[in-house]
């Protein structure tokens, strides 16, 4: 059983990963706002088709119908603003509506077995959000880096240029700024 519970929860791991970055090309407003009442009333749709169970399995509805709903409104302002932080928060999201999802079926157990739900629940929670931030960290590092071989290929260019004189040496430069965004 634990077995299979890794392999799931090493699955679930690997889709908040999967966030596809296509979805970082903008939508309009209009689409923003629309998608928001969509995900509104399909929310309230899976709420009320909770309603119909009892007990755990009714909490279970209710809870997964709540993280479906989360999620999508996390993923569509990502979509509506491309933000890599905006990115990180819906992957954050999904790691926290996973876990909320999954203590709840938890609640089918008792005692240690229980316990052990819940903590592997929240160990997986842990992991999914650390991962969340590093690919946001290693964007930002990234970027940087960019940023640092871009400037050094530009002052070699311009370097280039020195040896040149008049309209060669200005038409030089001016190439060299086009070509390494500089302005």
């Amino acid at each position: 059983m634990r077995s299979l519970f890794k392999l799931k929860s090493s699955l679930a791991i690997a889709a908040l990963l999967a966030l596809p970055l296509a979805q970082a090309a903008n939508i309009s407003k209009d689409e923003y706002a629309s998608g928001k009442t969509r995900v509104g009333a399909e929310y309230k749709t899976a709420k009320a088709a909770c309603d119909a169970l009892a007990g755990n399995t009714k909490d279970i509805c209710q809870e997964e119908a709540k993280a479906k709903h989360k999620v999508a409104l996390a993923d569509m302002k990502y979509s509506y603003t491309g933000k890599l932080s905006d990115r990180t928060s819906a992957l954050e999201t999904k790691a926290e509506t996973e876990y909320a999802v999954a203590k709840e079926k938890c609640d089918d157990k008792a005692g240690n077995d229980k316990s052990v739900c819940v903590k592997e629940a929240k160990a997986i929670e842990v992991k999914a959000k650390a991962d969340a931030r590093t690919n946001e960290k290693v964007s930002d590092v990234k970027a940087d880096a960019t940023a640092e071989k871009h400037d050094a290929d530009y002052d070699v260019a311009a370097q280039k240029c020195d040896v040149l004189a008049g309209d060669a040496k200005t038409s030089c430069i001016s190439a060299a700024k086009a070509k390494f965004g500089k302005s």
